[in-house]
Parts: structure tokens; C-alpha cells; sequence
């Protein structure tokens, strides 16, 4: 076991297929972040947890469900008040038509 730096060196491979674009993109953003292909993907995957993503995702999906309805509900409220509106529009039109007939 050799230390680099204050961690273990790597000693281990681990071969990962990859598309030419892909691999173009891992490098480009390696080198934005000074390090080497290697080390960029080994923080990439140990900082990868799909649980945490999951359950976030699945919170906001709930969130957006629970506010989708509590907005429809509203705006069944609403036009439900501009029909009664309506009504009572018509009613004082046709009062006020009938005044001018008479």
C-alpha cells in the first residue's frame, strides 16, 4: 500500500467503455477541472448516489403533483365564480333591457 498525497495510491484498473464523444467530453471537463481522466472519473463515481437522487426526484414529483391539483382545484373555484358572475350580468342586462322597452 503506497500513500500519494495523503490517500492510497490507485493500483487497481477498472476498463470502462465509452463512446469517442463521450470520452470527449469526460476529457474536457477533466481538464476544466485540472485533474486527469482517471481522477475525474473515480470522484465522479464516488460522489454518484442514486438513492439520494431518487428520493429527491420522487419528493419534487410529489410536490408538483400536490401543487398541479391544489391548482386545479383553484381555478375550478374561479370559473366557477365567474359563471355566478355571468349570471348575474345577464340578469341586470335584462332588467336594464326591460326598463328601456318599457
Amino acid at each position: 500500500m503506497t500513500i500519494d498525497g495523503g490517500h492510497m495510491a490507485a493500483t487497481e484498473r477498472i476498463s470502462v467503455v465509452v463512446t469517442r464523444e463521450e470520452k470527449a467530453r469526460l476529457a474536457k471537463r477533466a481538464k476544466a477541472a485540472n485533474l486527469t481522466m482517471g481522477e475525474f472519473v473515480r470522484r465522479a463515481a464516488e460522489a454518484y448516489q442514486p438513492d439520494v437522487d431518487e428520493k429527491a426526484l420522487e419528493s419534487l414529483i410529489q410536490r408538483v403533483k400536490k401543487t398541479a391539483d391544489e391548482a386545479a382545484r383553484a381555478m375550478e373555484e374561479g370559473l366557477a365564480v365567474v359563471a355566478e358572475s355571468q349570471k348575474q350580468i345577464e340578469k341586470m342586462e335584462s332588467a336594464h333591457a326591460a326598463r328601456k322597452v318599457a
